[in-house]
Protein backbone atom coordinates (compact mmCIF):
# COMPACT_ATOMS: atom_id res chain seq x y z
CA UNK A 1 0.00 0.00 0.00
CA UNK A 2 1.64 3.48 -1.11
CA UNK A 3 2.41 5.94 1.83
CA UNK A 4 0.48 8.75 -0.09
CA UNK A 5 -2.59 9.22 -2.22
CA UNK A 6 -2.98 12.31 -4.70
CA UNK A 7 -5.96 14.92 -3.66
CA UNK A 8 -6.34 18.28 -5.40
CA UNK A 9 -7.58 21.81 -4.86
CA UNK A 10 -7.96 24.30 -7.13
CA UNK A 11 -4.65 25.30 -7.56
CA UNK A 12 -3.74 21.34 -8.55
CA UNK A 13 -2.75 18.20 -7.36
CA UNK A 14 -1.27 17.84 -3.79
CA UNK A 15 0.14 14.41 -2.09
CA UNK A 16 -1.44 13.59 1.47
CA UNK A 17 -0.18 10.92 3.31
CA UNK A 18 -2.80 7.91 3.05
CA UNK A 19 -4.19 7.87 5.98
CA UNK A 20 -4.87 11.13 6.97
CA UNK A 21 -8.12 12.12 7.34
CA UNK A 22 -7.28 15.57 6.19
CA UNK A 23 -7.15 16.65 2.07
CA UNK A 24 -5.06 19.66 -0.18
CA UNK A 25 -5.39 22.21 1.34
CA UNK A 26 -4.34 21.12 4.91
CA UNK A 27 -1.21 19.48 3.01
CA UNK A 28 -0.49 22.78 1.58
CA UNK A 29 -0.51 24.57 5.17
CA UNK A 30 1.69 21.97 6.70
CA UNK A 31 4.48 22.24 3.78
CA UNK A 32 3.88 26.15 3.60
CA UNK A 33 4.12 26.63 7.69
CA UNK A 34 6.95 24.82 9.17
CA UNK A 35 6.85 27.71 11.80
CA UNK A 36 6.74 25.34 14.87
CA UNK A 37 5.74 23.16 16.99
CA UNK A 38 2.63 24.63 18.40
CA UNK A 39 -1.03 23.56 17.21
CA UNK A 40 -4.35 24.30 18.70
CA UNK A 41 -5.06 22.60 21.78
CA UNK A 42 -8.25 20.63 22.69
CA UNK A 43 -10.15 23.50 23.72
CA UNK A 44 -9.92 25.16 20.48
CA UNK A 45 -10.87 21.99 18.39
CA UNK A 46 -13.41 21.33 20.46
CA UNK A 47 -15.24 24.98 19.73
CA UNK A 48 -14.12 24.64 16.10
CA UNK A 49 -15.79 20.95 16.10
CA UNK A 50 -18.92 22.59 17.91
CA UNK A 51 -19.12 25.13 15.27
CA UNK A 52 -19.15 22.99 12.34
CA UNK A 53 -21.71 20.70 13.83
CA UNK A 54 -24.07 23.69 15.04
CA UNK A 55 -23.44 25.22 10.96
CA UNK A 56 -24.73 21.58 9.67
CA UNK A 57 -27.96 21.45 11.89
CA UNK A 58 -28.63 25.30 10.94
CA UNK A 59 -28.28 24.39 7.61
CA UNK A 60 -30.43 21.59 7.88
CA UNK A 61 -33.13 23.43 9.90
CA UNK A 62 -33.14 26.03 7.07
CA UNK A 63 -33.25 23.61 4.26
CA UNK A 64 -30.06 24.27 2.99
CA UNK A 65 -28.58 20.89 2.95
CA UNK A 66 -30.40 17.89 3.03
CA UNK A 67 -31.25 15.71 6.45
CA UNK A 68 -28.84 12.88 5.70
CA UNK A 69 -26.17 14.83 4.83
CA UNK A 70 -26.47 17.50 7.41
CA UNK A 71 -26.46 14.15 10.01
CA UNK A 72 -23.60 12.74 8.21
CA UNK A 73 -21.53 15.93 8.64
CA UNK A 74 -22.60 16.63 12.39
CA UNK A 75 -21.90 13.27 13.53
CA UNK A 76 -18.07 13.93 11.80
CA UNK A 77 -18.56 17.26 13.83
CA UNK A 78 -19.35 15.45 16.65
CA UNK A 79 -16.32 13.25 16.92
CA UNK A 80 -14.13 16.60 16.24
CA UNK A 81 -15.88 18.04 19.34
CA UNK A 82 -14.75 14.40 21.37
CA UNK A 83 -11.34 14.68 20.42
CA UNK A 84 -11.18 11.71 18.43
CA UNK A 85 -9.26 13.08 15.76
CA UNK A 86 -7.11 15.63 16.83
CA UNK A 87 -3.75 14.16 15.50
CA UNK A 88 -5.32 15.10 12.47
CA UNK A 89 -5.15 18.87 12.94
CA UNK A 90 -2.16 19.34 11.72
CA UNK A 91 -1.20 23.09 10.75
CA UNK A 92 1.13 24.99 12.70
CA UNK A 93 -0.31 28.00 14.66
CA UNK A 94 1.71 30.41 12.51
CA UNK A 95 -0.55 30.57 9.21
CA UNK A 96 -2.59 32.58 7.78
CA UNK A 97 -3.75 34.96 9.27
CA UNK A 98 -7.22 34.29 9.20
CA UNK A 99 -7.11 31.07 10.77
CA UNK A 100 -8.36 29.82 6.67
CA UNK A 101 -5.87 26.58 7.12
CA UNK A 102 -7.42 25.46 10.60
CA UNK A 103 -10.64 25.76 9.15
CA UNK A 104 -9.71 24.18 6.03
CA UNK A 105 -8.04 21.34 8.33
CA UNK A 106 -11.56 21.05 10.18
CA UNK A 107 -13.58 21.12 6.77
CA UNK A 108 -11.69 18.36 5.10
CA UNK A 109 -11.31 15.76 8.45
CA UNK A 110 -15.49 16.59 8.47
CA UNK A 111 -15.58 16.03 4.80
CA UNK A 112 -13.09 12.98 4.79
CA UNK A 113 -15.42 11.26 8.07
CA UNK A 114 -18.79 11.73 6.52
CA UNK A 115 -18.19 10.91 2.85
CA UNK A 116 -17.19 7.29 5.40
CA UNK A 117 -20.63 7.57 7.15
CA UNK A 118 -22.60 8.23 3.87
CA UNK A 119 -21.27 6.26 1.71
CA UNK A 120 -21.27 9.46 -1.02
CA UNK A 121 -18.77 12.60 -1.65
CA UNK A 122 -19.24 15.18 1.26
CA UNK A 123 -17.25 18.31 0.26
CA UNK A 124 -15.13 20.28 2.91
CA UNK A 125 -15.97 23.83 0.96
CA UNK A 126 -19.62 23.03 -0.55
CA UNK A 127 -21.26 20.95 2.32
CA UNK A 128 -19.38 21.44 5.90
CA UNK A 129 -17.99 25.05 4.85
CA UNK A 130 -22.07 25.74 4.02
CA UNK A 131 -23.06 29.62 4.99
CA UNK A 132 -19.97 30.18 6.41
CA UNK A 133 -16.36 31.51 5.97
CA UNK A 134 -13.12 31.50 7.51
CA UNK A 135 -13.04 34.87 8.55
CA UNK A 136 -16.52 34.31 10.97
CA UNK A 137 -15.80 30.19 11.33
CA UNK A 138 -12.26 31.50 13.60
CA UNK A 139 -12.99 34.14 15.66
CA UNK A 140 -16.86 32.54 16.67
CA UNK A 141 -14.66 29.32 17.55
CA UNK A 142 -11.81 31.55 19.33
CA UNK A 143 -14.88 33.42 21.44
CA UNK A 144 -15.93 29.89 22.26
CA UNK A 145 -12.96 28.21 23.21
CA UNK A 146 -12.52 31.33 25.82
CA UNK A 147 -15.60 31.55 27.83
CA UNK A 148 -15.18 27.66 27.85
CA UNK A 149 -12.17 27.20 28.88
CA UNK A 150 -12.26 30.37 31.41
CA UNK A 151 -15.47 28.90 33.11
CA UNK A 152 -14.73 25.47 33.44
CA UNK A 153 -11.02 25.71 34.53
CA UNK A 154 -9.81 29.61 35.35
CA UNK A 155 -12.94 30.93 37.16
CA UNK A 156 -13.17 27.56 39.70
CA UNK A 157 -9.53 27.59 40.09
CA UNK A 158 -9.36 31.67 41.37
CA UNK A 159 -12.43 30.34 43.83
CA UNK A 160 -9.85 27.60 45.20
CA UNK A 161 -7.46 30.29 45.59
CA UNK A 162 -9.22 33.06 46.98
CA UNK A 163 -10.92 30.54 49.21
CA UNK A 164 -7.07 29.84 50.52
CA UNK A 165 -6.53 32.86 51.32
CA UNK A 166 -9.57 33.97 53.27
CA UNK A 167 -8.90 30.81 55.56
CA UNK A 168 -5.20 32.25 56.06
CA UNK A 169 -6.94 35.32 56.61
CA UNK A 170 -9.60 34.09 59.28
CA UNK A 171 -6.49 31.96 60.71
CA UNK A 172 -4.24 34.64 61.07
CA UNK A 173 -6.58 37.13 62.47
CA UNK A 174 -5.51 37.52 65.94
CA UNK A 175 -1.72 37.46 64.83
CA UNK A 176 0.29 41.07 64.75
CA UNK A 177 2.93 41.89 62.65
CA UNK A 178 4.79 45.05 61.18
CA UNK A 179 3.37 46.61 58.60
CA UNK A 180 5.70 47.60 55.32
CA UNK A 181 5.94 50.79 53.24
CA UNK A 182 8.19 51.55 50.70
CA UNK A 183 10.41 48.43 52.38
CA UNK A 184 10.37 49.91 55.28
CA UNK A 185 8.51 49.45 58.71
CA UNK A 186 5.52 50.74 59.41
CA UNK A 187 2.54 50.34 61.72
CA UNK A 188 1.41 47.23 63.37
CA UNK A 189 -1.47 45.29 61.56
CA UNK A 190 -3.23 41.99 61.54
CA UNK A 191 -1.30 39.73 59.53
CA UNK A 192 -5.09 38.33 58.76
CA UNK A 193 -5.47 41.91 57.74
CA UNK A 194 -2.37 41.45 54.75
CA UNK A 195 -4.07 38.22 53.59
CA UNK A 196 -7.60 39.57 53.76
CA UNK A 197 -6.25 42.38 51.03
CA UNK A 198 -4.91 39.34 48.81
CA UNK A 199 -8.33 38.06 49.04
CA UNK A 200 -9.94 40.83 47.99
CA UNK A 201 -7.47 41.18 45.27
CA UNK A 202 -7.83 37.70 43.66
CA UNK A 203 -11.95 38.50 43.69
CA UNK A 204 -11.42 42.00 42.21
CA UNK A 205 -9.86 39.91 39.59
CA UNK A 206 -12.21 37.66 38.93
CA UNK A 207 -14.75 40.22 38.44
CA UNK A 208 -13.07 41.99 36.25
CA UNK A 209 -12.34 38.56 34.19
CA UNK A 210 -16.28 38.05 34.43
CA UNK A 211 -17.20 41.54 32.94
CA UNK A 212 -14.47 41.50 29.90
CA UNK A 213 -16.15 37.52 28.93
CA UNK A 214 -19.13 39.46 28.26
CA UNK A 215 -17.73 40.84 25.07
CA UNK A 216 -16.79 37.35 24.16
CA UNK A 217 -20.38 36.08 24.54
CA UNK A 218 -21.14 37.99 20.94
CA UNK A 219 -20.28 36.00 18.35
CA UNK A 220 -19.46 36.70 14.37
CA UNK A 221 -21.09 33.52 12.98
CA UNK A 222 -23.50 34.45 9.97
CA UNK A 223 -21.16 37.12 8.92
CA UNK A 224 -19.19 34.97 6.53
CA UNK A 225 -16.42 36.99 4.13
CA UNK A 226 -16.76 40.36 5.48
CA UNK A 227 -19.92 41.22 7.80
CA UNK A 228 -22.59 41.34 5.08
CA UNK A 229 -23.26 37.53 5.17
CA UNK A 230 -22.98 36.91 2.14
CA UNK A 231 -23.99 33.08 1.02
CA UNK A 232 -25.80 32.32 4.75
CA UNK A 233 -28.99 30.98 4.55
CA UNK A 234 -31.92 33.26 5.92
CA UNK A 235 -32.34 32.28 9.95
CA UNK A 236 -28.48 30.53 9.79
CA UNK A 237 -26.73 32.78 11.88
CA UNK A 238 -30.07 32.51 14.64
CA UNK A 239 -30.14 28.61 14.29
CA UNK A 240 -26.59 27.98 14.78
CA UNK A 241 -26.47 30.42 17.70
CA UNK A 242 -29.20 28.73 19.13
CA UNK A 243 -27.34 25.43 19.26
CA UNK A 244 -24.23 26.72 20.21
CA UNK A 245 -26.07 28.13 23.34
CA UNK A 246 -27.79 25.22 24.64
CA UNK A 247 -24.99 22.76 23.73
CA UNK A 248 -22.39 25.31 25.87
CA UNK A 249 -24.63 26.40 28.61
CA UNK A 250 -23.59 30.09 27.96
CA UNK A 251 -24.79 33.06 27.18
CA UNK A 252 -23.91 33.50 23.42
CA UNK A 253 -25.25 35.82 20.95
CA UNK A 254 -25.74 37.18 17.44
CA UNK A 255 -22.70 40.20 16.88
CA UNK A 256 -24.69 43.36 17.50
CA UNK A 257 -22.82 44.71 14.35
CA UNK A 258 -20.82 41.86 12.17
CA UNK A 259 -18.48 44.24 10.37
CA UNK A 260 -17.47 45.04 14.03
CA UNK A 261 -16.86 41.51 14.76
CA UNK A 262 -15.28 40.18 12.14
CA UNK A 263 -12.51 43.21 11.47
CA UNK A 264 -11.53 43.75 15.14
CA UNK A 265 -10.92 41.44 18.25
CA UNK A 266 -11.24 43.93 20.52
CA UNK A 267 -13.15 42.10 22.77
CA UNK A 268 -10.60 39.66 22.97
CA UNK A 269 -8.04 42.62 23.89
CA UNK A 270 -10.38 43.55 26.94
CA UNK A 271 -10.09 40.17 28.16
CA UNK A 272 -6.48 39.65 27.63
CA UNK A 273 -6.41 43.17 29.69
CA UNK A 274 -7.84 41.63 32.21
CA UNK A 275 -5.81 38.41 32.57
CA UNK A 276 -2.88 40.98 32.48
CA UNK A 277 -4.43 42.40 35.48
CA UNK A 278 -4.59 39.29 37.68
CA UNK A 279 -1.52 37.73 36.65
CA UNK A 280 0.33 41.25 38.23
CA UNK A 281 -2.20 40.72 41.41
CA UNK A 282 -0.59 37.63 41.47
CA UNK A 283 2.48 38.57 41.15
CA UNK A 284 2.41 41.19 43.48
CA UNK A 285 0.37 38.15 46.14
CA UNK A 286 3.24 36.03 45.52
CA UNK A 287 6.34 38.15 46.08
CA UNK A 288 5.00 39.38 48.96
CA UNK A 289 4.36 35.49 50.75
CA UNK A 290 7.76 34.61 49.11
CA UNK A 291 9.28 37.22 51.12
CA UNK A 292 7.83 37.13 53.93
CA UNK A 293 9.11 33.72 53.71
CA UNK A 294 12.46 34.45 53.16
CA UNK A 295 15.24 32.82 55.59
CA UNK A 296 14.94 30.76 57.26
CA UNK A 297 17.75 32.63 59.28
CA UNK A 298 18.84 36.07 57.52
CA UNK A 299 15.49 36.94 56.10
CA UNK A 300 12.13 38.40 57.23
CA UNK A 301 11.25 34.97 58.16
CA UNK A 302 7.06 35.89 59.21
CA UNK A 303 6.34 32.88 57.30
CA UNK A 304 7.18 29.05 56.79
CA UNK A 305 6.16 28.25 53.14
CA UNK A 306 5.64 24.25 53.03
CA UNK A 307 8.75 22.70 51.56
CA UNK A 308 7.80 21.14 48.41
CA UNK A 309 11.28 19.85 47.46
CA UNK A 310 15.44 19.65 48.08
CA UNK A 311 16.31 23.55 46.88
CA UNK A 312 19.82 22.94 46.24
CA UNK A 313 22.56 20.57 44.09
CA UNK A 314 25.11 22.27 45.98
CA UNK A 315 24.21 23.66 49.40
CA UNK A 316 22.72 21.18 51.92
CA UNK A 317 19.95 21.42 53.66
CA UNK A 318 18.36 24.53 51.00
CA UNK A 319 14.91 24.83 50.46
CA UNK A 320 13.19 27.57 48.23
CA UNK A 321 9.80 28.90 47.14
CA UNK A 322 9.18 26.90 43.85
CA UNK A 323 5.72 26.58 43.66
CA UNK A 324 5.89 30.64 44.28
CA UNK A 325 8.82 30.88 41.23
CA UNK A 326 6.68 28.86 38.94
CA UNK A 327 3.61 31.10 39.87
CA UNK A 328 5.87 33.91 38.83
CA UNK A 329 6.90 32.65 35.70
CA UNK A 330 3.18 31.61 34.55
CA UNK A 331 2.68 35.72 35.86
CA UNK A 332 5.64 37.16 33.16
CA UNK A 333 4.29 34.72 30.59
CA UNK A 334 0.51 36.07 30.52
CA UNK A 335 1.95 39.40 30.25
CA UNK A 336 4.23 38.36 27.52
CA UNK A 337 0.89 36.95 25.87
CA UNK A 338 -0.74 40.78 26.54
CA UNK A 339 1.49 42.46 24.72
CA UNK A 340 1.57 39.61 21.83
CA UNK A 341 -2.54 39.76 21.79
CA UNK A 342 -1.98 43.78 21.70
CA UNK A 343 -0.14 43.93 18.63
CA UNK A 344 -1.97 41.33 16.59
CA UNK A 345 -5.22 43.12 17.23
CA UNK A 346 -3.96 46.75 16.49
CA UNK A 347 -2.42 45.30 13.20
CA UNK A 348 -5.83 44.37 12.05
CA UNK A 349 -6.82 45.86 8.35
CA UNK A 350 -10.03 47.06 7.53
CA UNK A 351 -12.72 44.45 7.49
CA UNK A 352 -10.33 41.23 8.85
CA UNK A 353 -8.09 40.98 11.51
CA UNK A 354 -5.19 39.02 10.04
CA UNK A 355 -3.51 37.13 13.13
CA UNK A 356 -6.02 35.72 14.33
CA UNK A 357 -3.98 32.65 14.96
CA UNK A 358 -1.75 33.77 17.31
CA UNK A 359 -4.43 35.51 19.43
CA UNK A 360 -6.32 32.40 19.96
CA UNK A 361 -3.61 30.85 20.99
CA UNK A 362 -2.21 32.89 23.05
CA UNK A 363 -5.47 34.38 25.18
CA UNK A 364 -6.36 30.34 25.53
CA UNK A 365 -2.74 29.77 26.71
CA UNK A 366 -3.32 32.55 29.21
CA UNK A 367 -6.52 31.16 30.98
CA UNK A 368 -4.57 27.60 30.84
CA UNK A 369 -1.67 28.65 32.26
CA UNK A 370 -3.47 31.19 35.41
CA UNK A 371 -5.93 28.39 36.05
CA UNK A 372 -3.52 25.50 37.00
CA UNK A 373 -0.82 27.99 38.40
CA UNK A 374 -4.11 29.82 40.63
CA UNK A 375 -5.28 25.98 41.98
CA UNK A 376 -1.55 25.08 42.67
CA UNK A 377 -0.21 27.40 44.83
CA UNK A 378 -3.58 27.68 46.62
CA UNK A 379 -2.96 23.69 46.92
CA UNK A 380 0.76 23.72 47.28
CA UNK A 381 1.52 26.86 49.19
CA UNK A 382 -1.67 28.85 51.12
CA UNK A 383 -3.03 25.85 52.39
CA UNK A 384 0.05 25.27 53.91
CA UNK A 385 1.60 28.48 54.96
CA UNK A 386 2.29 29.16 58.74
CA UNK A 387 3.29 32.05 61.11
CA UNK A 388 5.88 32.42 63.11
CA UNK A 389 4.60 34.01 65.57
CA UNK A 390 7.72 34.56 67.93
CA UNK A 391 9.16 36.34 65.14
CA UNK A 392 6.30 38.60 64.73
CA UNK A 393 6.39 39.72 68.19
CA UNK A 394 9.79 40.69 68.50
CA UNK A 395 9.64 42.77 64.87
CA UNK A 396 6.50 44.70 66.45
CA UNK A 397 8.72 45.25 69.95
CA UNK A 398 11.76 46.14 67.64
CA UNK A 399 9.84 48.69 65.67
CA UNK A 400 10.45 52.55 65.51
CA UNK A 401 7.18 52.85 63.71
CA UNK A 402 5.45 52.38 67.20
CA UNK A 403 6.25 56.34 67.82
CA UNK A 404 3.27 57.02 65.40
CA UNK A 405 0.91 56.04 68.30
CA UNK A 406 2.66 58.68 70.79
CA UNK A 407 1.79 61.93 68.02
CA UNK A 408 -1.38 62.14 69.61
CA UNK A 409 0.09 62.84 72.92
CA UNK A 410 3.35 64.42 72.35
CA UNK A 411 3.27 65.60 68.29
CA UNK A 412 4.92 64.73 65.35
CA UNK A 413 7.99 66.54 66.18
CA UNK A 414 8.83 64.85 69.83
CA UNK A 415 7.80 61.51 68.71
CA UNK A 416 10.77 61.62 65.50
CA UNK A 417 13.03 62.72 68.10
CA UNK A 418 12.15 59.56 70.27
CA UNK A 419 12.69 57.52 67.24
CA UNK A 420 15.77 59.08 66.43
CA UNK A 421 17.11 58.47 70.15
CA UNK A 422 15.95 54.80 69.56
CA UNK A 423 17.13 54.08 66.22
CA UNK A 424 20.91 55.74 67.61
CA UNK A 425 20.98 53.55 70.86
CA UNK A 426 19.88 50.39 70.06
CA UNK A 427 16.97 50.52 72.35
CA UNK A 428 13.33 50.45 71.34
CA UNK A 429 10.61 52.93 71.50
CA UNK A 430 8.61 51.94 74.90
CA UNK A 431 12.36 52.19 76.50
CA UNK A 432 13.24 55.32 75.38
CA UNK A 433 9.61 56.87 75.66
CA UNK A 434 9.14 55.28 79.58
CA UNK A 435 12.47 58.13 80.26
CA UNK A 436 11.76 60.89 77.77
CA UNK A 437 8.11 61.46 76.92
CA UNK A 438 6.48 62.48 79.92
CA UNK A 439 3.59 60.14 79.53
CA UNK A 440 2.10 58.38 82.66
CA UNK A 441 3.20 55.04 82.27
CA UNK A 442 -0.16 53.11 82.07
CA UNK A 443 -0.86 55.45 79.24
CA UNK A 444 2.02 54.53 77.71
CA UNK A 445 1.26 50.71 77.99
CA UNK A 446 -2.03 51.86 76.71
CA UNK A 447 -0.77 53.77 73.60
CA UNK A 448 1.65 51.33 72.61
CA UNK A 449 -0.45 48.64 72.88
CA UNK A 450 -0.45 46.71 69.02
CA UNK A 451 -3.63 45.40 69.57
CA UNK A 452 -5.22 49.02 69.97
CA UNK A 453 -3.37 50.56 66.63
CA UNK A 454 -4.46 47.50 63.98
CA UNK A 455 -8.39 48.58 63.93
CA UNK A 456 -11.04 45.87 63.63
Amino acid sequence: MSEFRTEHDTMGEVRVPADALYGAETQRAVENFPISRMRFGRAFLGALGLVKFAAAQANRRTGTLPPPLAGAIETAAQEVMDGRHDSQFVVDVFQTGSGTSTNMNANEVIATRATALLGKHVHPNDHVNRSQSSNDVFPTALHIAVARTAHETLLPAMDTLHHALDGNRQQFWGILKIGRTHLQDAVPMRLGQEFGGYARQVESSQARIRQALEGVYELPLGGTALGSGLNAAPGFAQAALAIITERTGLPFREAQNHFEAQAARDAVVFLSGALKSYAIALTKITNDIRWLGSGPRCGLGELHLPEVQPGSSIMPGKVNPVIAESVLMVCAQVIGHDATISWAAAAGAFELNTMMPVIAYDVLESIELLAAASRNFADRCIAGLEANESRLRDTIEQSLALATALTPEIGYERAAALAKIAYESGRTIREVAKEQSGIEQHRLAELLDPMKMVGR
